[in-house]
């Protein structure tokens, strides 16, 4: 019997980067002693039909047949808004998040509603049945249909799935999971990418709908080898706000619908319960207007959300003047303090600078420029701005204001929660207007100054 040649590599723990030989410094993410010799497996085991399935012959793309992507609900809206629309038949999903934001009770109730009409298998490897049932008894969900493995092994796994022919496959998590063919533990590097890629390249060959949870790491990255962000098609974060009151569901990749689409839920006694209208719950402001409040429109994903910013200047009491932004860039803000100074006619250079979004949205876009630097003059003023004013735009370094994109789908939205005055670029003024809404339309920083 001829003996398989069993193929080793050096991988850096931390980031999953790979070397030809040790090196005491990995240079994909700074860190050092990280690198260590793992078990690929053997080269026969390595060649594989490819993560996408079974490999194919030169083609050209006008020959290649295409059919339409047929979905199918999660049960809920939120959730399908964030997958671009449903589950896609043969698609990969990785939802990671922080411990106990709710990663497996969300889908625990998902997999609980979708068993009605689809085969579900739930695989369990940290949990043990007993624990997952009395959460589904807790939380009142139907537990007929509901099909249980608890097991980390994936061929054992990869077994019963082709025994039992579920439609939809939830891993939870893909670091518990482990292969006979590698000799490293569970949650290391090689034993996290190839369970990965034997789990994917089964869910692409099978048109098995495959969840994998994956666990993060201090930074709030995923942990373990940046090859399972590249193979999965759709990427999730769940992170729960400052009050911890609501978890935020964001993907951050998507081969079946758009990215930054943001799902807000309320976690109850009753699990996860989706928020249909997510502005109402960012606009809690108190009912005494307070210098240096404003509130401001971003655009995510397929949809406009009402956030508040909040701003407070004081003077600096220990020499050099601090800049602190929460829910935005740091770099951001002091671009804007910098335009502020040059085009606004305001010196911040002996002033403490706080910015917050309140909530816990983390701004991702340009559009709350405006809104930054008029709540910063109104807190440095003094000034209290009307409580039924909207602003957004986005400040270019030479004072200009920028429109940002759907301007008149900001607007709107801000009318449907009573706000009757408007401060925009001059690209977003609607050319119709809109009723019961002033808008002001401006095109640099001090004509902004001087509508407030």
């Amino acid at each position: 019997m001829a003996k398989v040649k069993v193929k080793t590599g050096f991988v850096c723990s931390d980031c999953g980067a790979d070397y030809p030989k040790w090196q005491g410094h990995c240079t994909a993410c700074d860190a050092w002693s990280t690198i260590k010799e793992v078990r690929l497996g053997s080269e026969r085991a390595a060649r594989r039909e490819g993560f996408a399935g079974a490999t194919s012959s030169v083609t050209l793309l006008s020959q290649v047949e295409c059919t339409e992507q047929s979905r199918f609900s999660s049960g809920s809206e939120e959730f399908d808004r964030v997958l671009g629309g449903g589950f896609v038949p043969g698609s990969v999903i990785l939802i990671g998040g922080d411990p106990g934001a709710g990663k497996s009770t969300i889908l625990l109730q998902t997999m609980c509603h979708a068993a009605a009409s689809k085969e579900v298998l739930y695989v369990s490897g940290e949990e043990s049945l007993q624990q997952i049932a009395g959460r589904a008894r807790r939380l009142q969900l139907p537990l007929d249909r509901v099909k249980m493995l608890a097991e980390s092994s994936v061929e054992e796994v990869l077994e019963a799935a082709k025994s039992e022919r579920p439609e939809v496959v939830v891993i939870d998590s893909i670091q518990v999971m482990q292969s006979a063919a590698l000799e490293a533990a569970p949650g290391g590097v090689s034993q996290v990418r190839e369970c990965a890629a034997a789990l994917t390249c089964y869910a692409k060959t099978s048109g098995v709908v495959l969840i994998m949870v994956g666990h993060v790491t201090k930074d709030q990255s995923l942990a373990g080898p940046m090859t399972l962000s590249h193979m999965v098609d759709t990427q999730v974060m769940l992170s729960s706000t400052e009050d911890s009151r609501y978890r935020l569901m964001r993907t951050t990749k998507n081969r079946f619908g758009p990215v930054n689409e943001l799902g807000v839920f309320a976690m109850t006694e009753g699990g996860l319960r989706e928020v249909k209208n997510p502005s109402a719950i960012f606009l809690s402001r108190s009912e005494k207007a307070a210098p240096g409040s404003l509130i401001s429109v971003l655009w995510e994903g397929t949809r406009p959300l009402l956030v508040e910013i909040q701003s407070l200047v004081v003077g600096a009491q220990y020499g050099s003047p601090r800049r602190l932004g929460i829910g935005l860039d740091q770099n951001r803000i002091a671009m804007i303090l910098a335009v502020i100074t040059k085009h606004g006619g305001l010196v911040l250079s002996d002033q403490d600078v706080f910015v917050n979004v309140v909530g816990g949205i983390r701004v991702l876009e340009t559009s709350a420029d405006l809104a930054v630097a008029l709540a910063i003059v109104s807190s440095f003023r003094n000034t209290v701005l009307p409580q039924d004013l909207l602003v957004f735009g986005e400040v270019g370094l030479s004072g200009e204001i920028r429109p940002v994109s759907n301007g008149e789908m900001r607007l709107k939205e801000g009318v449907k929660h009573g706000f009757t005055r408007a401060i925009v670029p001059k690209g977003n003024a609607p050319r119709k207007g809109i009723p019961g809404l002033e808008v002001v339309a401006v095109t640099s920083l001090p004509e902004a100054l001087e509508a407030i």
